[in-house]
């Protein structure tokens, strides 16, 4: 199976790096040559810089993992020519070449992954389970948090410059940071409405938002929150979920779960798997995509899934100019 991978920045080469864990070689490279990290791993693979010329070795699958403003420019034309895809998180910032991409898939019968690595978090995959089988009872809150300062992302670089702190690239903490828009709706449901400010609160000077406070409420009746910064030290990104009977508590700090039953039943703590590391959120999302390509199984987090999670985030935006809350 051949795969094309777009943009090798840091996510395209930990991409990169799992396709050869995973035991696939026949890997091209379509870049830009703007990315500010080594190129030493590049040595007996095909680099292109012209798309073109990239899809004309006709690979079955494409990575794209460019910045998030430019995800169309390849998706489409790769979609054109019957390519799977798995598009990074957010799959786009914005919606109106998104039809596009649609129709191009639908004509040429290609899947699309969504890469939002958290779907397969063995403890958030666990909260699924337990908040399924009613835990907790019926849940009526849920609050994520994650705030991680910017400058400690790429210490060789300036974070100014960064895709994340870059408007014209789709940068700022609400679309790079969008992970929770995913996983609340995939643990909770869908939202109906959404208020939202956003700010410059850090002093990093930065063209983007770097502080948003977002209140959710969902169509079960659950109210919801998440918090977003590009200014925490130390970092922390948590969530927990609220019921009638109990709570449920992640961390990604060390993946655990805690589940608190208020029956006096027993309250449980789950962990990640020994010498379970981050990058196997990664190598897991690239083995089912591998599958999915094969069509021995269906995304995931699908193209749509992308678009929902994107509607919420451009939602944000909308919501912190207007002042006005937003009903989806």
């Amino acid at each position: 199976m051949k795969f094309l991978i777009a943009g090798f920045g840091s996510i395209g080469r930990r991409h990169m790096r799992n396709l050869l864990a995973l035991g696939e070689r026949d890997i091209i490279l379509y870049r830009s040559r703007h990315s500010t990290l080594p190129t030493d791993e590049l040595e007996g693979f095909p680099v292109e810089t012209d798309l073109r010329e990239a899809l004309a070795h006709q690979p079955d699958a494409v990575i794209i993992s460019n910045p998030t403003a430019l995800h169309m420019d390849v998706a489409i034309p790769a979609a054109e020519a019957g390519c799977h895809l798995l598009i990074e998180k957010p799959i786009s910032h914005s919606l109106k070449r998104l039809p596009d991409l649609q129709a191009a898939l639908a004509r040429r019968g290609g899947q699309a992954l969504t890469a939002f690595q958290f779907r397969f978090h063995p403890t958030l995959i666990k909260a699924a389970e337990l908040l399924a089988a009613g835990e907790i009872g019926q849940p009526v809150s849920a609050r994520a948090h994650w705030g991680e300062y910017l400058p400690d992302w790429h210490p060789w670089e300036d974070c100014r410059t960064s895709y994340a702190a870059r408007p014209e690239l789709g940068g700022g903490v609400v679309l790079t940071l969008c992970h929770p828009f995913d996983y609340l709706r995939w643990l909770i449901g869908e939202p109906d409405t959404l208020y939202a400010v956003t700010g410059q609160l850090g002093g990093l000077e930065l063209s983007v938002e770097d502080i948003a406070e977002i209140s959710l409420h969902f169509t079960r009746g659950v109210f919801g929150s998440v918090h977003l910064d590009y200014i925490q030290r130390p970092p922390a990104h948590w969530l927990e979920v609220i019921g009638t009977q109990g709570m449920l508590s992640w961390d990604n700090s060390d993946g655990a779960l805690k589940l608190f039953r208020a029956d006096g039943g027993e309250s449980r703590q789950f962990y990640p798997p020994q010498g379970f590391e981050r990058n196997q959120l990664f190598l897991d999302e690239m083995a089912h995509f591998i599958r999915v390509v094969h069509g021995e199984e269906l995304p995931r987090c699908s193209l749509e899934d992308g678009i929902k999670a994107l509607r919420m985030a451009l939602a944000v935006h909308e919501s912190a100019q207007t002042h006005c809350e937003i009903r989806f």
